[in-house]
């Protein structure tokens, strides 16, 4: 499920929503695959082995379905965002656990992949920020290169955005509009001379 976008703050936007790397399934994908090996062998034998084995065999699948399913939904509960303004972990189901760092905080961001996950495309990201926390070690991002030049990207926005004055103020009073719905007035009776000379003179300054 994506990033809730009621979390977001005013004018902040999502530049990446990303959940784990499929690698995050490895482990119970193998052990779902080896019980259901082990199930197909134990089809193969008869007599008292044969029933011992299939009675592991069937309590093996159900268990690692089970464990591949609980992996699946925490998966989808994961979220590392980046957004206009901040770095976003969360996860959790039910019970809720994030981490946030404000773009401004970050001072450092790398990235580490062994051989095999630069194959599959799968590394760690550590973010070194001023919080108290200091380091925060993120695990399964997929392409963390990337990943990590689209922080660099977002702090560079961010810092341009804090340090740009904004831009002026349109004119709020148009004042010949405004003169002229005072003299309208006047004419109606609805407003003294007097009066109309004292706003006269202050929309005028």
């Amino acid at each position: 499920m994506p990033y809730p976008k009621k979390l977001l703050n005013d004018n902040e936007a999502v530049a990446l929503d990303l959940h784990p790397h499929w690698w995050f399934f490895a482990k119970p994908t193998a052990a779902l695959v080896g019980s259901i090996a082990l199930g197909i062998f134990a089809l193969t034998r008869d007599g008292d082995v044969g029933d011992v084995l299939k009675a592991i065999g069937v309590v093996l699948i159900i268990g690692t379905a089970l464990w591949t399913l609980v992996r699946y939904l925490t998966w989808a509960t994961i979220n590392f965002v980046i957004t206009s303004d901040r770095v976003i972990y969360r996860s959790g189901l039910i019970a809720k656990h994030g981490i946030e760092i404000p773009l401004e905080r970050v001072n450092n961001v790398s990235f580490h992949q062994g051989i095999f996950e630069r194959i599959i495309g799968a590394g760690d990201l550590l973010i070194e920020s001023g919080g108290e926390d200091g380091q925060q070690r993120f695990s399964d991002i997929r392409d963390p290169e990337r990943v990590q030049r689209l922080i660099h990207s977002q702090m560079e926005v961010n810092e341009t955005k804090r340090f740009t004055p904004p831009p002026p103020h349109p004119a709020t009073v148009d004042v010949a509009s405004q003169l002229e719905k005072l003299e309208g007035m006047v004419e109606r009776g609805t407003l003294s001379r007097e009066e109309f000379d004292n706003q006269k003179r202050k929309l005028l300054g």
